[in-house]
């Protein structure tokens, strides 16, 4: 990557803002026992009049096989907080 793309991507509030969510989430992956090495991650967008929010979703790499193991965390974006976790059966 070079570097003016690098400047690009630190000029892009959108980027800088999943990059920012994916970072506290992963933080709380771990601590809840999920390996973001192990897993599948998606991330959705949600906007309320609340504000933004993102909830990062991690899947076993295994599911196919697999029953539970799933965590989504969502995170508040002007906070920085994790409002909730939720736990797949």
């Amino acid at each position: 990557m070079t570097t003016a793309e690098i400047a690009g991507i630190e000029r892009d509030e959108l980027a800088l803002s999943v990059a920012r969510a994916l970072a506290v989430a992963n933080e709380a992956a771990k601590a809840n026992g999920v390996l973001k090495e192990q897993s599948l991650v998606t991330i959705t967008e949600q906007v309320d009049d609340a504000g933004r929010s993102w909830h990062v979703h991690y899947i076993p790499r295994d599911y196919i096989n697999r029953r539970g193991g799933d965590l989504t965390v969502l995170v508040d974006e002007t906070a920085g907080s994790i409002p909730r976790i939720l736990r797949g059966q």
